[in-house]
């Protein structure tokens, strides 16, 4: 038996990982699912509320922008390994802004009313989610848990962490430089044919890979 902790990007919610809990819970394992929602609620800075977020040792699993929370919370909860799950990979001193295009970086900001983005659905053409979605109820839980995430947020430089053992879970080609970089550094690299909101879509087979990381 493992226990897993698996930590949502800020920019959606806990809901992106509660199938797969459900199947991980399933098969013995211990698995927590921690919000981070609260943590983008009032003024910065936020990454160490973040951080606080996680407050018990296990294998962190973290997906998609949770990625650059992984040293962190690993300092600070002893997390003896990590495995990144379609994830931004760890960038201390730089902020999001920094290691992003930047015209996307601009299109955010010109998204941002009352230093708050939309829902992260809203950043994208219509129908984006209801293609990688297509079942309406969990597309409908899905974006019940978006949270409307501070633009100071993605201008805040991460705090410098050491990494814990980690490992790379690729499941798109949006991942491709990470992977690779992980790769590059060592890591035990996996990559699935799917797409980046699989937790949601096919929770067993992202359960078998996080057995196998």
């Amino acid at each position: 038996m493992a226990e897993f902790f698996l930590v949502h990007s800020p920019l959606v919610g806990p809901q992106t990982w509660q199938l797969v809990a459900d199947e991980l819970r399933s098969r013995g394992h211990r698995v927590a699912t921690p919000s981070l929602v609260a943590a983008l609620d009032g003024p910065g800075p936020y990454y160490p509320r973040l951080f606080d977020a996680v407050r018990e040792p296990g294998t962190l699993v973290v997906h998609s922008g949770a990625g650059a929370l992984a040293a962190g919370i690993a300092a600070r909860t002893g997390a003896p390994r990590a495995v990144f799950v379609d994830a931004l990979l760890p960038h201390p001193g730089r902020s999001w802004f920094d290691t992003a295009p930047p015209e996307l970086a601009q299109r955010l900001r010109d998204l941002a009313t009352d230093g708050r983005l939309p829902p992260w659905h809203e950043w994208f053409p219509p129908g984006t989610v209801e293609d990688l979605l297509p079942d309406q109820r969990i597309r409908d839980e899905f974006l019940a848990g978006l949270p409307r995430v501070p633009l100071a947020y993605f201008t805040e430089p991460a705090p410098a962490e050491t990494e814990p053992p980690s490992a790379y879970l690729q499941l798109s080609g949006a991942y491709d430089e990470e992977a690779r970089e992980a790769a590059g550094r060592g890591w035990p690299v996996q990559r699935l044919d799917t797409h980046h909101l699989a937790p949601l879509t096919d929770p067993a087979t992202i359960a078998d890979a996080l057995e196998r990381l």
